[in-house]
């Protein structure tokens, strides 16, 4: 296996076993372990797109929380890349390239990301990746880990001493719902427990809000709801272009950052060690 860094450097060229008959980018996927089941249904690829007004929420509470960190950052990362969404919105507006890691293979084959992408377990804890990144996008993965310690020392393994860890995760468990399950999602998180786990792992929070505060009341409605734990899709499926973008204007009537109420929550922890 060549030096990680001339992989990282070189979208053209990147060395590894390639995935057949992936065309869904302009390069193959890279395997330094193998693809394996992930606690998420597939059935959410299929479902989240660049318009999904989730996720262009999503992106514009980035933009808002951790714009001058996204400016500023040299090596980039997302773990659990999957479809490669949030590297694709950063490559597009900030011009960076963001290296995605996962070890979904349904996910990376339909990864829309022109940066290299690697089917990647980082618990394996490559050395050539000790240590070699200064920011790290961790988004809407941490609440399908169930050993959440064990999971964030083998995030800071691939971090600067000085790095910065980019998080998104669900908030409140009284918002837990059967969509909850089928999307793999072991638990919600509130500030409290964020920082706590943050703590524990040598992080520091720089920056912290909840979001999506227009939408609880459909959360509220969507635990009501009884679903299959193999197919989540009525829970995240806006119904149609019209619904969409009336849910992506209501979405953004809140004020940011704020720590009152929320569907999401979003921070930018500092590596202490």
């Amino acid at each position: 296996m060549g030096n990680a860094s001339e992989k990282l450097a070189s979208a053209e060229n990147v060395p590894g076993k390639s995935a057949p008959g992936v065309t869904s980018h302009s390069h193959p996927i890279t395997y330094l372990s193998p693809s394996s089941p992930v606690s998420m249904g597939d059935w959410w690829f299929d479902i989240a797109t660049e318009n999904h007004f989730w996720i262009r929420r999503r992106f514009d509470v980035m933009r808002s929380l951790a714009g001058s960190v996204l400016r500023e950052a040299v090596s980039v990362a997302e773990i659990g890349c999957g479809n490669g969404l949030l590297q694709k919105g950063i490559e597009d507006h900030y011009g960076i390239s963001v290296t995605g890691f996962d070890l979904n293979e349904i996910a990376l084959q339909k990864n829309v990301s022109s940066a290299p992408v690697y089917c990647y377990d980082i618990h394996q804890r490559n050395p050539e990746f000790r240590g070699r990144f200064d920011l790290l996008l961790l988004f809407d993965v941490l609440e399908h880990i169930d050993a959440e310690n064990d999971f964030l020392q083998s995030v800071k393994f691939h971090l600067k001493t000085s790095g910065t860890l980019l998080i998104n995760v669900p908030a409140h468990q009284f918002l837990y719902s059967d969509y909850d399950r089928a999307a793999g999602h072991v638990r919600r998180y509130s500030e409290r427990q964020l920082e706590k786990i943050a703590k524990e792992n040598g992080f520091g929070v720089l920056r912290l809000t909840y979001w999506g505060l227009p939408l609880v009341p459909l959360l509220v409605a969507r635990k009501a709801m009884s679903m299959d734990s193999s197919n989540g899709r009525a829970g995240f499926h806006p119904r149609g272009s019209a619904i969409n973008t009336m849910l992506r204007m209501l979405a953004r009537c809140e004020p940011l950052p704020q720590k009152l109420l929320g569907t999401s929550l979003m921070a930018v922890l500092k590596n202490h060690e």
